[in-house]
């Protein structure tokens, strides 16, 4: 059975009036939130006054290489609670440079210098067991290879730093880029426990390099930065910081019997693959202190000013 619909009776003249007075001032309210809106400062989504600016986008280089850009900032290199030689905690401002996202690996050593010198073989493993030498004539073979103007020379191995090609980061760059604008003593922390996801370190490393790519990238998306292999720098090694370490684009010593490394490695504790840490060891492995195939490298190259 059907039941019969309710008819409600039309409302009166006065409240429509009242309705539509109602509604008036609910739309004047809601352009007047809208208005406050518009004319409202929009703070800036990106970094804070002092903090470092993100780096663009990884790039693919003319080798095939993947590059990040880091941007030009200012830092302050050390620790005043590490090593002897890692103070004074001193103010270094840096330009931009691209640097390589991964360690290079044996399949890109061995593809330029025909050769695969590494004890912890594997094609995606960083390439170990090569002497800062060795590290400064990939720099050169991959700067030809890609028409750029190599950056060291063959009898001297000095450095022209204003080539265009590849060459080993200073110490000042290497540091910068491993804290991608971080102050503490680890780019994810200053805790030991929490560095499983991010390094391979004597603790985890289970006396062997790793592949590439398989732990945590940095802030600025740099991998391997902590452990794994050991990286050598362009600089020669002085037992604590001096004026030539300061500055602007500081590139160290101009002489010396040993050359910087950094970052730790496979065998070594956490301790030591801090963002501030040092090392050092004779460029040509002459009377090696430490194992062989903990040492490897990454390349780095200026950003010219046409550049993002």
């Amino acid at each position: 059975m059907n039941a019969t619909p309710r008819l409600h009776p039309l409302p009166s003249l006065e409240a429509w009036q009242s309705v539509a007075a109602s509604r008036g001032t609910l739309v004047l309210l809601c352009a007047g939130i809208l208005l406050s809106c518009a004319c409202r400062r929009i703070e800036p989504s990106g970094p804070r006054p002092g903090e470092p600016e993100p780096p663009a986008q990884a790039i693919a280089t003319d080798g095939g290489i993947e590059m990040v850009l880091v941007p030009a900032g200012e830092f302050s290199m050390g620790s005043a609670s590490g090593d002897d030689d890692e103070k004074p905690v001193h103010s270094v401002r840096l330009s931009a440079f691209y640097v390589d996202v991964v360690e290079v690996t044996q399949e890109s050593y061995e593809r330029l210098m025909g050769k695969n010198p590494s004890r912890f073989v594997g094609p995606d493993r960083p390439v170990d067991q090569v002497s800062w030498l060795d590290a400064a004539r990939y720099c050169n073979m991959r700067s030809l290879r890609e028409g750029r103007t190599a950056c060291y020379n063959p009898q001297t191995l000095e450095c022209d730093f204003e080539a265009d090609g590849y060459r080993l980061p200073t110490e000042a760059e290497w540091e910068y880029a491993c804290r991608a604008g971080t102050t503490t003593r680890w780019s994810f922390g200053d805790d030991p426990r929490a560095i499983d996801p991010f390094a391979w370190v004597k603790e985890n490393a289970d006396q062997t390099s790793h592949p590439v790519r398989r732990k945590k990238p940095n802030g600025w998306g740099l991998y391997d930065m902590h452990g794994n292999l050991a990286e050598w720098c362009h600089d020669y090694y002085a037992e604590t910081y001096g004026p030539e370490h300061e500055g602007h684009d500081p590139r160290g010593p101009a002489s010396g019997e040993m050359r910087v490394v950094r970052g730790g490695c496979w065998d070594l504790s956490a301790d030591r693959a801090r963002s501030a840490a040092r090392g050092s060891e004779s460029p040509g492995f002459v009377d090696v202190c430490f194992k062989r195939e903990a040492y490897g490298f990454r390349c780095v190259r200026r950003a010219e000013a046409t550049e993002p």
